[in-house]
């Protein structure tokens, strides 16, 4: 990794993967994870890039890209402590397929070399078998996601993102820029003004000063699509 700065992190991991992992099993894995910091904007990847670490995600929440031919990203998924970052390497591929930026800064990540990973894998106990749940929920998700893009409006995803943000950081406020959301969600800024204002009349959230506030939760899950719970739901099951 080139850039971020490593930390000092506690125990306890916040990447809910690794925190369903049995005692003993994490225990025994946690001397080969280094636990780091990462900024808003960081690249931990890019499209073609040698995949040399995993990323499991703590605090921050981090977008999967594919660049275009204008040369525009487009968010294909978004990663938080449900997760992690490197999948291709399930399959054995040794560079990225998509870009991962931070989006929402994580001081609790940690991160496991490729070598490590395959390792583990090959053990084919708790940790492979949470991994492939993981990546069974991920590809689900990434088909709801397609469907959810061809038919919902903007206002319906921009709740439903707003609600696995708020999900994934644990807590009703965090930094979003329109900008931001609107490459999010592969929209029009002016489209994305409109979706948070009508969101704002309603009194479910309150925008300003490049911070979002969730106040209605409830009625934010109501403004959002279907996708939201069916998502949830696949990343449901993740025991070890």
């Amino acid at each position: 990794m080139d850039q971020g700065t490593r930390s000092r992190a506690g125990r306890r991991p916040l990447n809910r993967l690794l925190a369903s992992l049995p005692a003993a099993d994490y225990r025994r894995l946690f001397p080969v994870f280094e636990p780091v910091s990462l900024p808003c904007q960081h690249v931990l990847l890019r499209p073609g890039q040698a995949l040399d670490e995993i990323y499991f995600p703590g605090s921050g929440v981090f977008s999967i890209t594919r660049i275009m031919q204008n040369g525009q990203p487009l968010e294909v998924a978004t990663v938080g402590n449900e997760g992690f970052i490197g999948v291709n390497a399930l399959f054995g591929g040794d560079r990225s397929l998509a870009g991962a930026v931070v989006k929402v800064p994580d001081d609790g990540a940690q991160v496991l070399s490729v070598g490590a990973f395959q390792r583990e894998m090959n053990r084919s106990g708790p940790f492979a078998r949470m991994i492939n749940r993981y990546a069974q929920g991920f590809l689900a998700y990434l088909m709801q996601s397609v469907a959810c893009n061809a038919v919902h409006s903007v206002e319906e995803r921009c709740a439903r993102w707003l609600l696995t943000t708020r999900d994934r950081v644990g807590r009703n406020d965090f930094p979003m820029t329109q900008e931001l959301l609107a490459a999010m969600l592969g929209v029009r800024r002016p489209s994305v003004t409109i979706a948070l204002n009508g969101l704002q009349r309603a009194r479910v959230i309150e925008y300003g000063h490049k911070r979002l506030l969730i106040l209605d939760r409830p009625g934010l899950e109501a403004a959002s699509c279907e996708c939201y719970a069916a998502v949830k739901k696949s990343f449901g099951r993740r025991r070890a």
